[in-house]
């Protein structure tokens, strides 16, 4: 049987993801931790594991124990850090699997300690301290109250500690506050020389801030391509560029509706070609009416009336456009965080919502 080409799929570039690892090692100036939680921001997580595993990486950092199996699953050998706080019931997986989990409270360490006593071991583990994310890890002033006891849990090996910066990408003084806290916390707790591991940066982190007594970073987003700091000198390449095509050209007499609602309504005769991608395969329905543009035989052309869930259509009036061509909806000619402000979002959102029906094509 014939197998018909895909309508939307997104080229994945991995020699630009190389290249902005080796951006990542150069601008940290030590060891990194890839993030790929939610699907390597959308790119494919086996697929982006198993490349990166083979830049020797120290660390891959996930969201939750699904994320790790699969990585650990593919072959991949690369260490794995649980970026969040777990629960109990994922924990004798932890444990078995050899993973890294972060711990946020002293129940959880205790947990971890009798679960690796049960089986005959001592897990790595690495601090969390709450800086000010509100979203896990010891809160950074009740830390040294309890890390005697922590340390007194001999079936834990205390070989990390890490916080989390919420506002790198947009609060300057607050985060030259937070990092200050960090680091007086792991003074406070016995230094550098106490943790084989010590990171605190994000992309923007990374990017705007130095690492101080840190020796790992955690690159997520720019890893992908994509800068949290507009304007920043490390010049970062596209990953991902989500692509589809014309499926439909007809011109329409003046005062005809476009799409749902009749949000557009044409005030002349024009050409409108229809496209086969839409908000069920990521593409998100809030840049409707905002301004959001396709890239076509090397122009771009505004987007008519509201995204639907399978297509989009787009006023290629004046053009040779034909059914079949090619269509950048994001990528080297339109950029992922372009999108996203016209869609009132952030580029991570995109990227991480485009849906398992766009075919992942790996060059």
């Amino acid at each position: 049987m014939p197998i018909s080409p895909p309508r939307a799929w997104a080229e994945i570039d991995l020699s630009a993801l190389r290249e902005n690892l080796r951006s990542a090692r150069e601008a940290a100036g030590c060891e990194v931790m890839a993030v790929v939680k939610a699907g390597a921001y959308g790119h494919g997580l086996e697929e982006i594991a198993k490349v990166l595993a083979s830049e020797q990486i120290a660390f891959f950092g996930v969201a939750n124990v699904g994320e790790a199996r699969r990585i650990a699953d593919a072959g991949v050998e690369t260490r794995i850090y649980l970026l969040g706080a777990t629960w109990a019931e994922e924990r004798p997986e932890i444990v078995a699997r050899g993973w890294t989990p972060c711990i946020s409270a002293l129940d959880e360490a205790r947990h971890f300690n009798d679960l690796a006593f049960m089986r005959g071991v001592r897990l790595k583990v690495h601090l969390s301290v709450d800086i000010g994310m509100g979203r896990g890890g010891f809160v950074a002033d009740q830390l040294p109250e309890v890390i005697d006891e922590l340390g007194g849990l001999p079936n834990l090996d205390i070989e990390g500690i890490g916080a989390h910066l919420p506002s790198a990408d947009e609060n300057e003084a607050q985060t030259h506050e937070q990092i200050a806290k960090y680091m007086a916390v792991l003074h406070s707790i016995g230094g550098p020389e106490r943790f084989r591991w010590r990171h605190l940066c994000n992309s923007a982190g990374l990017l705007g801030y130095g690492q101080g007594d840190c020796n790992l970073t955690r690159p997520g987003l720019m890893l992908y391509g994509i800068s949290p700091l507009p304007g920043h000198p490390v010049q970062l390449k596209n990953v991902m560029s989500l692509k589809s095509r014309v499926t439909l050209i007809r011109t329409l007499p003046a005062g005809h509706g476009v799409s749902y609602g009749s949000a557009f309504v044409t005030t002349k005769p024009t050409r409108v070609a229809t496209i086969g991608i839409g908000y069920g395969d990521g593409y998100p329905r809030h840049v409707s009416g905002n301004g959001a543009e396709a890239f076509i035989r090397g122009r771009r052309f505004p987007l008519l009336g509201r995204v639907t869930m399978d297509q989009l259509m787009v006023d290629v009036s004046d053009s040779d456009v034909e059914e079949g061509d090619e269509v950048e909806m994001f990528g080297e000619n339109i950029r992922v965080d372009e999108v996203a402000a016209k869609a009132g979002t952030i580029a991570w959102e995109i990227l991480t919502g485009i849906t398992p029906r766009v075919v992942r094509v790996y060059a």
